[in-house]
């Protein structure tokens, strides 16, 4: 059966046109019922690292909340926004939902709290980035297929997931990325294509809108005192006008899409604009361009900045979620620690690497191999071995 797709615009990218995958086949993906970049996004659904994200931390740890975000509803937000700007500006969908799914593969558990003290003690054997973690759970760390791992993703969707922010600034080039570029040439100094750009910005729409959702349902914002905030205060002052005091759960959900719309418009319009201004042929064009094509407009763009801030100071640094990131962190190092010290408390199925002793190996490919187990372990799973390794009593399980 041939593959289809939907009918798209020049500037899109074209799974016809692919780069390739890392691992030559020698299949002939033209004749399967997917297109590439569709049998891309289900690779990274039917991972085990996409299913970690289960109960890994956004903001609150998974155990504070049934209701709060996780990594992994977080990419199904992120999924969900990028498809529909994709479509609506002729994109490849199932390469911006990729993208998306996969841009945080990576994280470590506990949020970003985890992946700051794992770089910290990893600070002389090469450090830590979770989007450098991302390309190595895609192309070597998942163990599922029987002639390769990783899960072989196309040039295209491992481009979109380094470039993230656009081109790879020379100090963000890590070890494993500059091996896979020294084989595909990602193109690290260009911009990424428009579905790439389409899911970074989904990302901070998405992650934005939420914590404000999840903020006023624990408790650490009151939407009493938001009416100054950009974005956040007029769509509260308008819920109020029209309907009156409101129970929580309605609001939350009233703000948090009304956010979400207003942002999502206006990165269509302001699209649109550069799109006829700059007028690419073909995906090329737009990674030459010498900028990133997708964006907001000037006052958008000022007023989810102005948005993130007032989160960074009432939420992100709010003294429980401060609390919450002291105890991760001591977990996530004492972990490290121990493991780098004594290397023969791993679990069996990573006590060697290529058939070598963990013991033996150098510092750096040590390092490595353990921050790859304690990054890939859910909140619980951490905690749990934690349990296990530093609780005295008798934990067997």
């Amino acid at each position: 059966m041939q593959a289809y797709g939907p009918i798209l615009a020049p500037y899109a990218s074209r799974w016809q046109d692919s780069r390739g995958r890392q691992i030559k086949t020698g299949k002939d993906e033209s004749t399967e019922h997917r297109t590439a970049f569709q049998r891309d996004r289900d690779r990274i659904i039917h991972s085990a690292a996409f299913r970690r994200l289960k109960h890994k931390t956004q903001v609150f740890i998974y155990h504070e909340g049934d209701y709060f975000r996780t990594r992994l509803t977080h990419s199904l937000e992120v999924a969900q926004i990028a498809r529909s700007i994709a479509r609506n500006l002729g994109l490849d969908e199932d390469l911006a939902e990729g993208c998306s799914l996969a841009h945080d593969l990576g994280h470590t558990p506990f949020g970003h709290a985890g992946e700051t003290e794992l770089n910290t003690a990893m600070a002389g054997v090469g450090g830590f980035d979770h989007n450098e973690q991302t390309i190595r759970i895609l192309t070597r760390l998942e163990h599922c297929y029987a002639s390769f791992d990783g899960l072989n993703m196309t040039w295209e969707l491992l481009e979109g997931v380094v470039k993230h922010n656009g081109p790879l600034a020379v100090e963000k080039r890590r070890a494993t990325i500059l091996e896979i570029d020294a084989g595909m040439d990602l193109m690290l100094d260009t911009y990424a294509s428009l579905e790439a750009q389409v899911a970074a910005l989904s990302d901070d729409i998405a992650y934005i809108a939420h914590d404000c959702d999840d903020a006023i349902r624990a408790g650490l914002l009151n939407p009493d005192t938001m009416h100054d905030v950009p974005m956040a205060g007029p769509v509260l002052s308008m819920l109020r006008k029209n309907y009156g005091t409101m129970e929580t759960s309605r609001l939350v959900h009233e703000l948090t899409r009304n956010l979400i719309k207003t942002a999502v418009q206006d990165l269509l319009v302001e699209t649109g604009k550069r799109l006829t201004e700059i007028k690419p042929g073909n995906a090329d064009d737009v990674r030459h361009a010498g900028f990133p094509i997708v964006g907001f407009s000037e006052k958008i763009g000022a007023d989810l900045e102005e948005l993130r801030g007032f989160l960074f100071a009432s939420v992100w640094r709010h003294y429980k979620v401060n609390r919450m990131t002291s105890k991760a962190k001591r977990v996530m190092r004492q972990l490290y620690d121990l493991f780098m010290k004594e290397p023969n408390t791993l679990p069996d199925d990573w006590q060697s690497l290529d058939g070598e002793p963990v013991a033996d190996l150098s510092q750096e490919r040590k390092a490595r191999h353990i921050a790859d187990y304690v990054a890939s372990m859910t909140d619980r799973y951490a905690m749990l071995e934690y349990e296990r390794l530093f609780d005295l009593g008798p934990i067997l399980r």
